[in-house]
């Protein structure tokens, strides 16, 4: 009887955390559904019906006039190149200092990473203006290259402080070992290391990449023309025009959400199988 009773609660709690889980997921999956569904309404079914959920034609033309007419495929592809360029170069350059802070300057480095998570402290628009002096002086105004290196400077201590966390869960013996086989500092870098930080790296990675695409405030300064503008700043240019089309915002919204859930679903799986990796070693 008492196993029984234990049968019934658990699947009793069982299935109200299923529907917990089911609520919250269809609460945090609706505003993207609506986005996606939004889009590809037909002209005048969102001023229509705005509460319709689902369209009563669908269509494409709406994604039609975001890339044809306001050339909205290359805002994203500034983007893509900004967000991946900062993101590449943050996780190597955050590898190696966080390794280093570890491994060399264990007392020093303490202190260091406080100091440089401390930049946090301030708000981005206190540093708009020296910024702005800073790329206007070294020739990089309305270049994605000044805006990788601001967009750097924000991510790279955070990812810094954030792996050193990691770093130091690696047993210093397995280096050994590595060394003792043959191994130089580089192969045990990277072929032993690295391994074990691989979910904090994914971490740094996500953070980096869905800051850099999303920020809007310093895409807005550095960047005078619209060629060069970032998907942020051309979404945003969207809301000044005097008929403002929802079908073409919306199809402009789901440019820019999509990219950033393609990279998600993409890197996810490499989240588990890092985990599951740093638990095994």
């Amino acid at each position: 009887m008492g196993r029984k009773r234990l049968l019934k609660r658990g699947w009793f709690g069982d299935t109200v955390s299923y529907l917990y889980l089911t609520v919250l997921a269809i609460v945090a999956a609706f505003p993207l559904m609506w986005i996606l569904l939004s889009s590809v309404k037909g002209k005048g079914e969102m001023i229509g019906d705005p509460t319709a959920f689902f369209p009563k034609t669908l269509t494409l033309d709406n994604f039609r006039t975001v890339i044809g007419q306001l050339h909205f495929g290359s805002n994203i592809g500034n983007s893509i190149v900004v967000a991946v360029s900062t993101t590449l170069i943050a996780i190597t350059v955050s590898a190696l200092g966080a390794y280093g802070v570890v491994r060399f300057f264990p007392k020093f480095g303490k202190i260091m990473t406080r100091v440089l998570i401390t930049t946090y402290m301030f708000p981005p628009i206190l540093l708009a203006v020296p910024y702005s002096i800073i790329m206007g002086q070294a020739g990089l105004m309305n270049s994605r290259v000044g805006l990788v290196i601001v967009y750097l400077s924000f991510s790279v201590p955070y990812a810094i402080w954030l792996l050193v966390g990691f770093f130091q869960t690696v047993p210093l013996e397995i280096e050994e070992a590595a060394r003792v086989d043959g191994a130089n500092k580089l192969q045990v870098f990277g072929r032993v290391v690295l391994p074990i930080v691989a979910p904090g790296l994914v971490a740094v990675a996500i953070y980096t990449f869905i800051n850099a695409w999303n920020e809007f405030l310093y895409s807005l300064i550095l960047m005078n023309s619209s060629e060069k503008m970032t998907v942020a700043v051309a979404l945003k240019s969207l809301e000044g025009q005097e008929v403002l089309d929802w079908g073409v915002m919306m199809a402009a919204s789901a440019m820019v959400v999509i990219p950033s859930v393609i990279f998600f679903m993409l890197i996810q799986k490499k989240i588990a199988g890092g985990l599951a990796q740093g638990s095994i070693k």
